[in-house]
């Protein structure tokens, strides 16, 4: 994290008796200011200034892309059909990169092929790939800010405590840690936080509210509900000694209830890192041991794969090169259950401990697997075939610069997004870019149940019977709330509805309405919510934009 600079102090110099300061130039004005260095913000700023505006980006990251290039390289899609404008602009220069056999180090084009889920890697119709390595995702983004000639201030984070400045219903400027000031006419928060949202008076939501909140089935607690695979399949006991609960418990198991089904909380999914991994021996640097490695950590895994369980390595998604895109899978995996409830309010530095206990928690679970006797043979033996990639986060120990935050803050803004609009059980407003991908919730706590056994809750993942529209009034804060702010991230949306549309082609596609909103309000000189739709709508078209399900079938 980022070090407040130390104060500039001013060097009197007397000179012919006049007497003179300097100072650095810390004040920079644009059109519009974006706050973040995600994928929705970069594609944001590409379209300002192909929209002939000025734009400062204001980055906390020094890496550009967040998640999608953080190790989200085997890309949630969804329909791709519903994937226009910028973001398919993203994916097609993607499929350029990997068209080129230079691009293929440590295997060949040909022994990869055209792979997916469902979804083929290499898109030949219509030149798209949706399948990459980190490091060729971030050279996209920095390309982009190159072309479009874009500034960007890195490693630059907003001031928390004073420094959004707003006036009449209007941000007016926003001050980083470093005393930066940044004046613009409108601001976009495309931060997986919502900082700047949070820090200019906007309504928002941190967890779940209750199923009865917007009338929905998989919002709240859903204890009993399992779906996925990432639930214990056996009883297993939560004590360290089995079946004494004096003994204590197991780490990583909370003591507290669940819960009513279907109440709010103040719990979010669970976090974690996508790790780049490779069993190429050329690239490959074995796990590390952590400093503070314990094994106890990790005695409920143990338990797991002592019943028999051998679907550790179902999430080794392959990319190109001979790596992979892992992710969390089964009950006891990459995913840091319940250690995260705190991150979206928490300060700079308390964000530093919780990343930090994420990582250690992670690389001591490779380091586990990898080595621990205990683990079954077949598993362990495999698993210390494989480390991390030693050509991907080169400058971050071989480690992903970005954790990923699945949900924090959600903006309560003019209309908010639920899941009936997800399931088509209603008409969605003013469409601004669609989703397509389940709604998919991660665990969020994991629990003893009334049997005394361990057990997960909140994983839910629940598909939409077609491509779902996203409301424009999901982008905007109420009236009354700020005038000139828009959030594509951090949108609203209840807690079930965001696991669908928090998909990174989506934020890019929202970051690019939004930009494009952003430029109509600039120019007809009103807020934000009283940009006329119609021509919003006629302008997302041009663009590229997927509005409705009628345009898909075309």
């Amino acid at each position: 994290m980022k070090a407040i600079l130390t104060t500039v102090f001013c060097i009197t110099i007397l000179i012919f008796g006049c007497k003179t300061s300097q100072e650095p130039d810390i004040s920079f004005e644009a059109d519009v200011i974006i706050y973040g260095g995600t994928s929705a913000a970069i594609i944001a700023a590409v379209e300002i200034a192909q929209s002939d505006k000025s734009v400062i980006v204001v980055s906390p990251d020094k890496h550009l892309g967040g998640l999608t290039a953080g190790g989200l390289g085997w890309t949630d899609t969804g329909k791709k059909e519903t994937i226009g404008g910028l973001s398919r602009e993203f994916y097609h220069r993607i499929w350029k990169h990997y068209d080129s056999e230079d691009s293929w180090v440590w295997q060949q084009k040909s022994e990869y092929g055209n792979r997916g889920q469902g979804t083929m890697a290499i898109d030949g119709d219509q030149r798209t790939m949706w399948i990459f390595e980190p490091h060729a995702a971030e050279q996209v983004f920095e390309d982009f800010i190159t072309e479009n000639n874009i500034q960007i201030l890195r490693d630059e984070w907003l001031d928390r405590e004073d420094g959004v400045i707003k006036k009449d219903g209007k941000i007016v400027s926003l001050k980083t840690l470093s005393g930066k000031i940044l004046k613009g006419k409108v601001f976009i928060d495309a931060t997986y936080e919502g900082d700047l949202m949070a820090n200019s008076g906007v309504s928002y939501h941190v967890g779940r509210e209750s199923s009865a909140t917007y009338n929905e089935k998989y919002n709240g607690i859903q204890t009993g509900v399992l779906h996925h695979q990432h639930w214990f399949w056996e009883d297993i006991s939560p004590y360290k000694i089995p079946g004494d609960p004096s003994s204590g418990l197991l780490p990583r198991i909370s003591a507290e209830p669940p819960g009513e089904y279907g109440a709010g909380d103040n719990k979010i999914q669970a976090y974690c890192f996508r790790m780049c991994m490779t069993n190429h021996d050329e690239n490959r640097i074995p796990f590390p041991k952590p400093e503070n490695y314990d094994a106890g950590q990790y005695e409920l895994l143990l338990r797991s794969l002592e019943t028999g369980r051998k679907d550790w390595f179902s999430k080794f998604d392959p990319i190109p090169n001979k790596k992979t895109d892992t992710n969390n899978h089964g009950p006891f995996s990459s995913d840091n259950i319940g250690m995260n409830y705190d991150y979206p309010e928490a300060s700079y530095e308390r964000r530093v401990e919780i990343i930090k206990e994420h990582r250690d928690y992670q690389k001591g679970l490779l380091w586990f697997v990898a080595n621990d006797p205990r683990v079954p043979e077949d598993i362990r033996t495999k698993m210390a075939t494989w480390g991390l990639a030693k050509d991907e986060f080169t400058d971050n120990e071989n480690w992903p610069h970005q954790i990923y935050v699945r949900e924090a803050r959600r903006m309560i803004g003019e209309y908010v997004s639920t899941e009936n609009d997800v399931l088509l059980k209603r008409v969605v407003p003013k469409s601004v870019g669609m989703g397509s991908y389940a709604m998919d919730s991660h665990n969020i706590q994991r629990y003893i149940t009334p049997e005394g056994f361990v057990q997960n809750e909140g994983d839910i993942g629940v598909s939409p019977p077609a491509p779902y529209s996203i409301s424009y009034g999901s982008l905007i804060p109420k009236k009354e709330d700020c005038e000139n702010l828009l959030v594509p991230v951090c949108v609203s949306s209840s807690h079930i509805a965001f696991g669908s549309i928090r998909m990174e082609p989506v934020f890019m596609i929202l970051g690019q309405s939004a930009a494009i909103a952003a430029c109509m309000a600039i120019d007809e000189e009103i807020a934000v919510q009283d940009v006329e739709y119609e021509k919003l709508k006629t302008n997302l078209l041009e663009k590229g934009q997927v509005l409705t399900l009628s345009e898909i079938s075309k």
